[in-house]
């Protein structure tokens, strides 16, 4: 009996581990790609987001909201480092006001979690507004996916058929395992996926990255971009950071409660924990020079699609990633997952998190009122994805993060419009 508690918790534990290396190593790569970084500091950028996000899952698991979700390098970040990157006078320059801004968004949101202000944004989360927002995440992020799927990121500019078809390959392994399959082949079926997807993308194209010559052990460096530097500009764009990432804790805690079976009553209490580890977390992100993290709602798709509830498998993971980030040979060998197969694996799990969003939209019957203003979030904020992020360039640097986000647009609009259109009737929209 012993023995197969702990066969089930090593399985529980490499495929969580699985799921915290496929979420955390597309991030630096973009990164990366945008401030033109070489090899060697993109393997350096990855080590310190491993260090980050083993070290924030860990805190926000035993301290914060203490749910099993975990913490990965923000969307929002994403579009502000690009976003800054193309405004900014020098890419160096840009990276080190950069730091100063995660620091600061950091301070405030420790502030607003330690004066339990966070909690009072709660109420403004109904199902109607978190099904938009789980809604909008999937749609944000499918494309940069299916993207990674098809073989389109980095160079390639045409869909890169045999990386495809292993892709939609290891895609429906991970889906098939997870709804026909029984027993363990059920349990871990992402684990299963990206091992046969991992192995057969080898066998036809080779290993997928180049050796490089790194030290055995290193520590991972302290404000790797530069000294920070100050920018009075960066105050505004902070407090509003770290109203969205906010918005992040709240959806993610709803999410995982609701998946694990719990019964919501301590999530005021989980925000604020959680939103002061996060705090704490994006000062960590300034500290290590990566990019701040933020709890991903997608790890509740994971849990739907594994059956993982049990905290202690994530937390044995989210050490282990911690471990890694000292040992670069690791952090090269992790740096080759295939991009199809990462990309496919997380795919998976968002088809658990369309249904969420299904379910948090439909949990009361949809009368006139809630189908116009989830129409009108949903056209706005899904058509806000598709512009080009050019066409912002004319506003002020603190619009453009907000109004070139689509996810925040659609959320924010379904907010506003569930409070100034308050509810008078229970009829049904037939």
């Amino acid at each position: 009996m012993q023995q197969s508690t702990f066969t089930k918790t090593t399985m529980e534990t490499l495929q969580w581990l699985l799921f915290l290396l496929a979420s955390a190593v597309a991030m630096p790569i973009v990164i990366g790609s945008v401030f033109h970084l070489d090899g060697a500091e993109i393997t350096g950028l990855m080590q310190r987001t491993f260090l980050t996000v083993g070290l924030a899952s860990l805190l926000q698991a035993l301290f914060g909201h203490r749910l099993p979700i975990m913490e990965g390098p923000a969307g929002i970040w994403v579009s502000v480092f690009t976003v800054m990157a193309a405004t900014g006078s020098s890419l160096s320059g840009t990276l080190q006001t950069l730091t100063t801004t995660m620091i600061f968004t950091g301070l405030f949101m420790f502030l607003l979690g330690v004066f339990k202000l966070s909690k009072r944004i709660l109420p403004i989360f109904t199902p109607l507004v978190t099904g938009t927002f789980f809604f909008l995440l999937t749609v944000q992020l499918s494309g940069t996916f299916l993207e990674g799927m098809l073989g389109l990121q980095g160079s390639s500019e045409t869909i890169q058929l045999s990386k495809a078809t292993i892709a939609f390959l290891t895609f429906l392994i991970v889906l098939g395992l997870s709804i026909f399959a029984k027993g363990w082949l059920s349990s871990y079926a992402v684990f299963i996926g990206i091992l046969i997807g991992w192995t057969i993308f080898v066998l036809v194209n080779g290993t997928s990255g180049n050796a490089q010559d790194v030290a055995k052990f290193a520590l991972p460096d302290l404000f790797a971009f530069g000294k920070p530097t100050f920018d009075i500009s960066i105050i505004p764009i902070s407090f509003i950071t770290a109203i969205i990432s906010i918005s992040n804790v709240v959806a993610s805690v709803v999410a995982a409660s609701q998946t694990i079976g719990l019964d919501g009553k301590d999530n005021a209490d989980r925000v604020n924990n959680g939103t002061t580890l996060s705090g704490i977390n994006h000062g960590l992100a300034g500290l290590f020079s990566t990019i701040a993290n933020v709890p991903l709602a997608t790890s509740s798709g994971f849990i739907a699609l594994t059956g993982q509830k049990k905290k202690t498998p994530f937390i044995y993971a989210t050490i282990i990633l911690l471990l890694v980030a000292f040992f670069p040979p690791i952090v090269t060998f992790i740096a080759n997952i295939p991009s199809p197969v990462a990309n496919a694996a997380l795919m998976a799990s968002f088809v658990q998190l369309v249904g969420l969003a299904i379910r948090n939209i439909t949990l009361k019957p949809l009368d006139e009122r809630k189908v116009t203003i989830v129409g009108i979030g949903y056209l706005i904020g899904m058509g806000t994805m598709f512009l080009p992020t050019e066409v912002f360039n004319g506003l002020p640097s603190i619009i453009q993060n907000v109004m070139s986000n689509g996810l925040l647009v659609g959320t924010a609009l379904v907010i506003l419009l569930e409070q100034l259109w308050r509810e008078k009737e229970t009829s049904s929209f037939k």
